[in-house]
């Protein structure tokens, strides 16, 4: 599944990154292979999307969300 399919309360491991324009930054930004992202919620119609990431919160919209493959906990 994707990060854009899991629901705000999951905590969910990133397993795979989409090659795209944006996947050096977030790569940078914490998003690595093995990383647990807990799902926030996020805007009332969802986009973009709040995640928590080590020690940070971070929106991203669901089109980049929608390229990072994850497996749920």
């Amino acid at each position: 599944m994707t990060l854009k399919d899991a629901t705000p309360g999951m905590t969910v491991k990133i397993e795979s990154l989409e090659h795209s324009s944006l996947k050096q930054r977030l790569m940078s930004m914490g998003l690595i292979k093995g990383t647990m992202v807990k799902v926030l919620p996020s805007a009332p119609l969802g986009d973009p999307m709040a995640i928590s990431i080590r020690s940070y919160n971070l929106s991203l919209r669901l089109a980049d969300a929608e390229k990072i493959q994850v497996s749920a906990l």
